[in-house]
């Protein structure tokens, strides 16, 4: 046996099969520790608590997709349900009203707010339209993906804090025209006191997807 592995002898196993139906005897006398206690199992005890745990294995994985599942529909309904409101405004000048209110209730989103820079004579006047700096302008155009993470003194976080209840975390999501690559012309902007609710680790897809919806809707109020 000078000079035998157990690597060399698991592999002898694995590629003969009919080592134990040749040696039965043997078999049916593997004593193995047991894992969840200090008595030995046999070998066949030990086959049926490893099926057991695969099994158990088997059926988290099965609750988590389940639920996983719950949870997208539930995405889906919500975002369904804000398009929905959206597409319903009456008219231009109250569709960020009805954006910005729809979004909050849908997703709990504690504080939300947008600007649009560019906008017809129409809605120059109109709280969303307000001026902002060429920082921000320059800021919101060099956003590839919405931004996540605390409130570090952002312009646009003075928008959100009109209860007087500054955001602790934030999220920036910059509107533009067509595609990802198009003119920015405005920044959504939410927030919560909660600092850790918009984290910079955390997914940005669905973010993407409320700026592509809201930069489509609020398109309308640019000037041709």
């Amino acid at each position: 046996m000078q000079g035998i592995t157990e690597d060399d002898i698991a592999t002898y196993l694995a590629n003969t099969p009919g080592f134990f139906e040749r040696h039965a005897e043997l078999l049916a006398s593997i004593q193995l520790a047991n894992p969840h206690g200090g008595r030995a199992v046999s070998l066949q005890e030990r086959q049926m608590d490893m099926l057991r745990e695969r099994i158990k294995g088997l059926e988290r994985r099965i609750i988590e997709m389940i639920r996983a599942g719950h949870d997208n529909e539930a995405l889906v309904n919500k975002m369904h349900r804000w398009t929905r409101a959206v597409m319903l405004a009456r008219s231009a000048s109250v569709l960020p009203q009805v954006l910005i209110e729809e979004l909050k209730h849908e997703f709990m989103i504690p504080q939300a707010a947008l600007r649009v820079w560019g906008v017809a004579p129409a809605h120059a006047g109109l709280p969303w339209a307000q001026a902002v700096s060429d920082d921000l302008k320059t800021f919101s155009a060099s956003l590839s993906v919405p931004f996540c993470g605390l409130n570090s003194g952002f312009e646009a976080a003075h928008w959100l804090s009109a209860d007087g209840t500054p955001a602790q975390s934030i999220a920036l999501v910059p509107l533009r025209l067509g595609a990802a690559a198009g003119e920015c012309f405005g920044l959504l902007a939410l927030g919560s006191p909660d600092a850790l609710r918009f984290q910079s680790d955390m997914g940005t897809e669905f973010l993407q997807q409320v700026g592509d919806l809201a930069s489509a809707a609020l398109a309308r109020l640019l000037s041709d």
